[in-house]
């Protein structure tokens, strides 16, 4: 599962990714306090994790050294989002709404938005419980390759790869009972991410 979806040249998303599936409790989902960062030592300058707001939104409750550089300040508290090209922050509000509402652990192959770059990227968005077993929470890990222009960097994104999971029946969801009002239920495959990205499917 990890070769399929993640590229072997990403390392640090490969071993989070190998890390969050020794966690789950059969089908069910790592709880936000199973993280342990010794656990993910070899990629703790990548990792990050996401609290949710609500209605696709979702701000940096912890984040490792390379987020920080490629933004060019400290990045906790801030939208995860801001790390986008204006243009691409609502597809990626669609695709927060997928890993949470899905739930779905969800791949992104992005590019750098501004230039002078070449800077391509991964990124990797893993759900999380909270004690209530409410989906609320996303473990990820942001990696690039190439050359980087001046921080702060943004970034489009070219295509992702999903993989949906299957809860049992007592897990919590990040559900509309959960939700604002104005967040719009699970969106489907086929219309749920904006025109110009290629969506790959991978099963669980």
């Amino acid at each position: 599962m990890t070769e399929r979806l993640i590229p072997r040249q990403y390392t640090a998303c490969a071993l989070v990714d190998a890390y969050w599936e020794s966690l789950r409790r059969g089908a069910a989902l790592p709880h936000r306090g199973d993280i342990d960062p010794r656990g993910i030592e070899d990629a703790l300058n990548h990792a990050f994790i996401l609290e949710s707001l609500g209605a696709g939104h979702a701000r940096i409750r912890i984040a490792g050294l390379h987020l920080n550089e490629t933004m060019g300040m400290e990045v906790r508290g801030m939208p995860i989002a801001a790390l986008f090209s204006p243009a691409a922050r609502e597809g990626f509000g669609r695709v927060i709404r997928r890993v949470l509402n899905g739930p779905a652990k969800i791949s992104l192959t992005l590019k750098g938005a501004d230039r002078p770059t070449t800077s391509n990227a991964r990124m990797l968005l893993l759900p999380l419980c909270d004690d209530q077993g409410v989906v609320n929470r996303i473990l990820g890990t942001f990696e690039t390759k190439g050359t980087s222009g001046p921080a702060p960097q943004r970034f489009e994104i070219v295509s992702l790869t999903k993989t949906e999971l299957t809860l049992p029946q007592t897990a919590g969801r990040n559900d509309s009972s959960k939700r604002p009002a104005h967040d719009s239920p699970p969106h489907r495959a086929d219309s749920g991410y904006p025109s110009y990205l290629r969506l790959v499917k991978s099963d669980d």
